[in-house]
């Protein structure tokens, strides 16, 4: 029993020994990375995925996700180069390149970035008129991640995609462009029928010209129109005229002579 009790100080102190390895082990999945401070200085290289120690107190390990994250622009009241006000909301999507720079460079990097995010927009879009909003949308957004981009960059983060989502336009506004769209296609309708009347008066011309090198031609269309009156109303009476009797307006000139 005296050897027993001998070793219990040296069981117990294995033991907490095998339970604090226990504790300093910490598991990382495949999108995350931790980053350690030692002392309160980061090491050089962020840990994972994997199994990796941390042994505390001395270290201190911050998980951070490299996956795509998708975050929402609040919409923001926006007033346009030509003093429309306009609500406008986006996403962006970004992920962490460089997982230290992203805890050591910025507080809250997420915050961070949707703060920065919502205040470009504002900038980006109050240079623009609204037509250029609503019809330059790739252009806009091609501009708003360059800036997002460039001003992320040194806290370990890439601008990946950013899209606007909505534009919310005033009822005023919604009504003087549904009129502006309807006088356009009256606009349209009307250049349309313009361009068939003109084509159908060269067709005629042309009708014209080949019928008065042919009178026959004409008393064949004459024949042909009559026969399309009586298949249409067959209550009609049809009284064919000679067609020498139009000979007089035909050529008036030479009766004239």
């Amino acid at each position: 029993m005296d050897g027993y009790e001998n070793f219990l100080p040296v069981i117990f102190v294995v033991g907490v020994v095998v339970v604090y390895l226990f504790s300093c082990l910490k598991i990382l999945r495949e999108y995350e990375r931790g980053v350690i401070f030692r002392l309160g200085r980061v090491l050089s290289e962020a840990k994972g995925p994997g199994l990796i120690f941390v042994f505390a107190p001395i270290d201190r390990i911050v998980r951070v996700s490299t996956r795509l994250v998708a975050m929402d622009v609040p919409p923001q009241d926006i007033i346009t180069r030509d003093n429309v006000s306009v609500k406008v909301n986006a996403v962006i999507y970004f992920r962490v390149m460089k997982p230290i720079a992203a805890i050591i460079e910025v507080e809250n990097y997420l915050y961070a970035t949707s703060q920065l995010a919502q205040t470009t927009l504002r900038s980006v879009l109050g240079q623009h008129e609204l037509d250029d909003l609503l019809s330059n949308r790739d252009k806009i957004n091609h501009d708003l991640q360059q800036i997002l981009d460039k001003h992320t960059d040194p806290w370990g983060i890439k601008i990946s995609n950013v899209e606007v989502k909505h534009v919310d336009l005033p009822v005023e506004m919604q009504r003087a462009m549904a009129r502006q769209a309807e006088a356009e296609r009256e606009r349209r309708a009307k250049v349309i029928a313009a361009e068939g009347e003109y084509q159908a008066s060269e067709k005629l011309l042309m009708a014209a010209e080949v019928i008065s090198k042919q009178p026959m031609a004409l008393q064949m269309r004459y024949l042909q129109t009559l026969s399309e009156i009586a298949t249409e109303n067959n209550s009609t009476t049809i009284f064919p005229i000679p067609i020498d009797f139009f000979k007089v307006f035909m050529h008036p000139s030479q009766d004239k002579s």
